[in-house]
């Protein structure tokens, strides 16, 4: 008999959702974001605290439990006060084609690509490594290569 002439049981439970994938890389923060991470933990201990009920309760387990694993193994990196070359924690001024833009390299929780915060493991981050200012480097990504001019380098918030 086809599926479509069966009824399916509405009162079965659903699935358990499967835990938040935790990256392969060395959880690296700034101080920003270590602090970020250890607010998260408490928001949601707090959260939970105040007895929402069981389907919310175990989204919010579940979120703990990633925030939790990504607080026991951040490993906090302290940026340079004036470096000399980019790396984590950096504030990059650089220029890709004719247009200007900032960035702060930070840990992959902390990244907000539109706040101008990328990851250290992006693509971007990674060709922009050890770059010094007025140096240029080769970006490819999606099958197209391009070069971008570091302007200028900071110290991140």
């Amino acid at each position: 008999m086809s599926r479509a002439f069966v009824k399916e049981d509405d009162t079965a439970p659903e699935p358990p959702r499967p835990e938040r994938p935790i990256s392969s890389a060395p959880n690296r923060v700034t101080e920003r974001g270590a602090q970020l991470i250890r607010q998260r933990v408490h928001e949601l201990k707090d959260t939970l605290g105040s007895n929402p009920n069981e389907d919310a309760a175990e989204a919010l387990r579940r979120d703990l439990r990633y925030w939790q694993s990504r607080q026991a193994s951040m490993q906090v990196f302290a940026t340079a006060a004036t470096p000399d070359t980019v790396g984590f924690g950096c504030r990059v001024t650089m220029r890709r084609g004719a247009v200007t833009s900032t960035v702060t390299i930070v840990g992959e929780d902390e990244a907000d690509p539109p706040a101008g915060l990328i990851a250290w493991t992006a693509p971007l981050a990674r060709a922009l490594e050890g770059a010094e200012p007025g140096e240029s480097v080769e970006l490819e990504a999606g099958g197209r290569r391009e070069t971008i001019t570091v302007l200028s380098i900071a110290a991140g918030d």
